[in-house]
C-alpha cells in the first residue's frame, strides 16, 4: 500500500511535469520569434562577415544592444571596404584609433528612425499621413546638443543652437527637441517628381556616380534588407555626421564677413534655466546655458535643423538654402553699394542689413537645375550662374550651402528703388515708397523714370514727419499747420506723380519738349532739364534737375523740389486756355462757358468726377467752325459761312453743345508718347446708354482719334502741353463726330 502511495505521488509529479513542460512549450511557440523571421539589423550584418569595421565600430559606440533587439530602425551600413577607404582618408588608420564619442556620432549619423525601404523614404510622413513622393531628407540618432561659441565680439559661451526660427515671441528653444540631424538620399522617383537630374545630385558630389539611389555621396550597393528591427541599406562610403548651415560658416574664414554680419546684428546668446537645468543634470556641472538665437528680421536660423516644424516632420521634404559671399566679393559690394552715401555698416539702417542677408536666403530648397525659378526671402530668383559663380556647394545637415564669387544684388539695392533707400536725404521718399509703391518700383521687369525728393525738399513745401508721434503734417505759405493722414494721402500723390512706367526709355533726356504720364495717372511737361506737373504750373514754378543715376530697371533723377498737384477742377484750366480771344482753345472755351453742364464759379464740368482721369481733345478754331456749319455745334447765318452760336437759348441748341463737350472729353489721360493706343471711352452716351468709343493712334510726339464715322483728328503737339487736375488738355486740328 505504502509503495502504491508512493508510485501514485511519483505519477502525479510526473504528470504534473509533463503538463508544466507542455504549458512552456505553448507560450514560447506563442510569444518567441517565428523561426522564420529575419534576424535583427547586428546579427544580420556579423553573418554577411564583410562589416567587421562597422560591427567593431557599433560595439564601441556602445549600440550592439539597440541594433541586436527590439527596435525599428533604418540603418545604413557601409563596408568593410568603404571602411578602408575611410581609414586612409580620415585620419582614423582603424577602429582602434576612433574614440568612443566620434564611433558613437558616426554610428547615431547612421541610425534613422523608423524601418524604411526606399519606396517608404520618398514619403513624406505628414500629420495626415503619408504623401508619396516629397521625401528626401530623414531625421537621425545624431545631434550636437552643447558646444562652446564665441560672440562677434570674442565673448565665449556655453551654447546650444535654437531648435525652432525665431519669430519674434518666445526664446526659439525647446529643451525637449534635441535639434537632431537630418541625412539626405536622392532617388529616380524623388528626381521625376521634381523635374531633377543627375546634374543635381553631381553638382555637389562631383566625385560619385548618381544611381537612382544615393545617400548623400554613398552609393547604394544593396536595398530593403528587411530586419527583425528594421531595414537595411548597404553603402558604399562611410558617412559621418555633417555640419549645420551656422557650423559650416563658424569654421570657414573665407565667409567670415558675411558671418560677422550675422553674428553681429542677428544674433543673440540668451541664458536659459531649461536648458542650464538639463546641462547641469548629464554633466553634473555648473554651467549657465546660452541658447544661439538669430534675429527674426532674417528668414530662417541657420542653426535650426527642423525646418518649420509647423508638421512634425516637414524638414523630410524641405529645408534652408543659403549663398554666402566670399570675403572680397562681400566687402567690394558694401563699399560701393551699400555704404556710397553712409559711413560705416553700424550706420545703415537695420533693415538695410537684414534685406541684404535676406537676399541670400532661400526659405526652401534651391536645386542647380532651379536657380531661376526658386525664389528668395525677398521674392527674387537666383541672380547667379551655377556654373561660373558658385564655388563651394554643399549639402548641410539643415539646407543647402552655396558658397559664391559674386553677391546676390537684391532689387531692394538695385532697382530705382535702391536710390532712395540708400541715401539717408531720401528717408521720406523710401517710407512713402515702402507704403505703396515699393513692389512695383523694384520690379526687375520693368523699366522706371524716378523723380527722387530729398528730405529737405519735401519739408521747404510745408510737409513733416513725426517719428515719436507717427504723425504727418502740413504748413501752409500763410503758417498753418493742419495734421492729419490727408497729409500722408497728398505726399503719396506727389510721389506717385514722380514715378514713371518707361518701357521704351524715352525719359533718357528732358532736353527737348516733351509731356510723359505718370504712375498717377497725371502728366508732366518738361523741356531744358525742368519738369513741371499741373501744381507747379499753377504756381508758375517749376523743378530743376540736378542730376541722374542709373538703375537696373531704369534711372532716377535728382530734382531741388516736388511735384505740387492742383485744387483747381479742369474748367478753370480750360478757361485759362481759352480766356484770350487770339487763342486756338478760345471757341471750344466760349461753348463750355455758357453750356448747361458747366459751373462758372467753381469749374466744374458735369459728367467729369473728381479723382478721375480725363483728356480733353478741345478743337481748334478752324475745327469748331466746321462743326458749326455740319450742324454739330448751334450758330448762325447759312452754311458754308456759318459763325458760331456760344449762347444758344434753344432746347435743341444747347444739347449740341452739351453732346459736343462731353464727346471731346474721353475717361482716361491719353498722350502723344506710343504707349496710349486703343479704344477709349468718351462721356457721351449713344440711345442705348453706352458711352461712345473714339480710337486712339500714338507714337512719340503723334497722336490721331479716329470716331467712329471715320474721322480723323490730329493733335496739334506743340500746343497740348496742358495740365490740369488729373487731366490733359490736348488742341486736335479736326471735331469728333457722333
Amino acid at each position: 500500500m505504502k509503495n502504491f502511495i508512493l508510485t501514485g505521488s511519483c505519477f502525479l509529479i510526473l504528470m504534473a511535469g509533463l503538463n508544466t513542460g507542455c504549458r512552456k512549450k505553448a507560450l514560447d511557440k506563442f510569444y518567441n520569434p517565428p523561426s522564420n523571421l529575419s534576424q535583427p539589423i547586428y546579427q544580420q550584418l556579423a553573418a554577411r562577415g564583410n562589416f567587421k569595421s562597422l560591427l567593431a565600430l557599433i560595439d564601441k559606440a556602445g549600440y550592439k544592444t539597440t541594433l541586436g533587439d527590439a527596435g525599428y530602425w533604418t540603418f545604413f551600413a557601409p563596408t568593410d571596404s568603404a571602411f578602408q577607404v575611410y581609414f586612409s582618408n580620415s585620419g582614423h588608420p582603424n577602429i582602434a584609433s576612433i574614440d568612443s564619442a566620434t564611433a558613437k556620432a558616426i554610428v547615431q549619423y547612421l541610425l534613422i528612425f523608423n524601418g524604411a525601404t526606399e519606396s517608404d523614404l520618398t514619403n513624406y510622413q505628414s500629420n495626415a499621413g503619408n504623401v508619396p513622393n516629397l521625401g528626401f531628407k530623414r531625421r537621425t540618432a545624431y545631434y550636437r546638443g552643447f558646444y562652446n561659441d564665441t560672440s562677434y565680439n570674442g565673448t565665449p559661451y556655453l551654447a546650444v543652437a535654437s531648435n525652432r526660427n525665431n519669430t519674434g515671441g518666445t526664446v526659439p528653444y525647446l529643451s525637449t527637441d534635441n535639434n537632431n540631424k537630418y541625412i539626405t538620399y536622392f532617388t529616380d522617383v524623388y528626381f521625376g517628381t521634381h523635374n531633377l537630374s543627375a546634374y543635381d545630385y553631381n553638382y555637389f558630389y562631383p566625385g560619385s556616380s548618381y544611381t537612382g539611389f544615393n545617400i548623400m555621396e554613398a552609393r547604394v550597393l544593396e536595398k530593403d534588407i528587411n530586419a527583425q528591427n528594421g531595414v537595411i541599406h548597404i553603402i558604399d562610403k562611410v558617412l559621418t555626421p555633417i555640419q549645420s548651415i551656422d557650423e559650416y560658416l563658424r569654421n570657414k574664414p573665407q565667409y567670415s564677413e558675411f558671418r560677422k554680419l550675422l553674428e553681429k546684428y542677428m544674433v543673440q546668446f540668451i541664458s536659459n534655466l531649461s536648458a542650464t537645468t538639463k546641462y547641469n543634470l548629464v554633466t553634473g556641472l555648473n554651467n549657465q546655458v546660452y541658447v544661439k538665437v538669430y534675429s527674426s528680421f532674417i528668414p530662417f536660423s541657420p542653426n535650426n535643423e527642423n525646418f518649420l516644424r509647423i508638421e512634425d516632420n516637414d524638414a523630410q521634404k524641405d529645408g534652408w538654402s543659403i549663398f554666402v559671399p566670399t570675403n572680397a566679393a562681400l566687402d567690394n559690394y558694401i563699399n560701393t553699394v551699400l555704404l556710397q552715401h553712409y559711413p560705416s555698416l553700424d550706420s545703415l539702417p537695420s533693415q538695410v542689413i537684414a534685406d541684404l542677408l535676406g537676399s541670400h536666403m532661400w526659405p526652401t530648397t534651391l536645386w542647380p537645375s532651379k536657380f531661376t525659378t526658386t525664389y528668395n526671402a525677398l521674392g527674387e530668383p537666383a541672380k547667379l550662374a551655377p556654373a561660373t559663380d558658385i564655388i563651394d556647394p554643399k549639402i548641410l545637415s539643415n539646407g543647402i550651402f552655396y558658397g559664391t564669387n559674386k553677391v546676390q544684388d537684391a532689387n531692394n539695392f538695385s532697382t530705382v528703388y535702391g536710390k532712395a533707400y540708400l541715401d539717408p536725404k531720401y528717408s521720406i521718399m523710401t517710407m512713402l515708397l515702402n507704403m505703396d509703391l515699393k513692389g512695383t518700383v523694384t520690379n526687375s521687369n520693368l523699366k522706371f523714370t524716378v523723380f527722387m525728393i530729398s528730405d529737405s525738399a519735401i519739408h521747404a513745401a510745408g510737409y513733416n514727419y513725426n517719428l515719436n508721434t507717427n504723425a504727418w503734417s502740413y504748413t501752409t505759405p500763410a503758417g498753418v499747420t493742419s495734421t492729419g493722414d490727408a497729409n500722408r494721402t497728398n505726399l503719396l500723390r506727389i510721389l506717385s506723380t514722380g514715378v514713371v512706367l518707361t518701357p521704351n526709355g524715352e525719359l533718357n533726356s528732358l532736353v527737348l519738349p516733351g509731356i510723359t504720364n505718370t504712375y498717377a495717372g497725371e502728366c508732366l511737361v518738361y523741356a531744358n532739364n525742368m519738369v513741371r506737373s499741373v501744381g507747379n504750373v499753377d504756381s508758375g514754378t517749376f523743378v530743376h534737375i540736378t542730376g541722374s543715376a542709373p538703375a537696373s530697371n531704369g534711372m532716377v533723377y535728382y530734382t531741388d523740389g516736388i511735384f505740387n498737384f492742383s485744387q483747381a477742377n479742369i474748367g478753370i484750366h480750360i478757361q485759362k486756355l481759352g480766356t484770350p480771344t487770339t487763342s486756338e482753345f478760345n471757341y471750344f472755351w466760349q461753348y463750355l462757358n455758357n453750356s448747361m453742364i458747366y459751373a462758372p464759379t467753381t469749374g466744374l464740368i458735369a459728367g467729369v468726377q473728381p479723382g478721375s482721369f480725363y483728356t480733353v481733345f478741345a478743337p481748334n478754331k478752324a475745327a469748331i467752325l466746321a462743326a458749326v456749319n455740319a450742324g454739330y455745334l448751334p450758330g448762325t447765318g447759312t452754311a458754308p459761312n456759318m459763325v458760331p452760336n456760344f449762347a444758344p437759348t434753344d432746347a435743341a441748341g444747347q444739347n449740341l453743345v452739351t453732346n459736343f463737350i462731353l464727346n471731346h472729353i474721353v475717361s482716361s489721360t491719353i498722350i502723344p508718347d506710343g504707349l496710349s493706343n486703343g479704344g477709349f471711352q468718351t462721356l457721351l452716351k449713344d440711345a442705348n446708354g453706352n458711352n461712345i468709343i473714339v480710337n486712339v493712334n500714338s507714337a512719340p510726339q503723334f497722336l490721331s482719334i479716329l470716331d467712329d464715322h471715320n474721322r480723323v483728328a490730329n493733335v496739334i503737339y506743340a500746343q497740348s502741353y496742358n495740365l490740369s487736375n488729373r487731366c490733359v488738355i490736348q488742341l486736335i486740328d479736326n471735331y469728333l463726330q457722333y
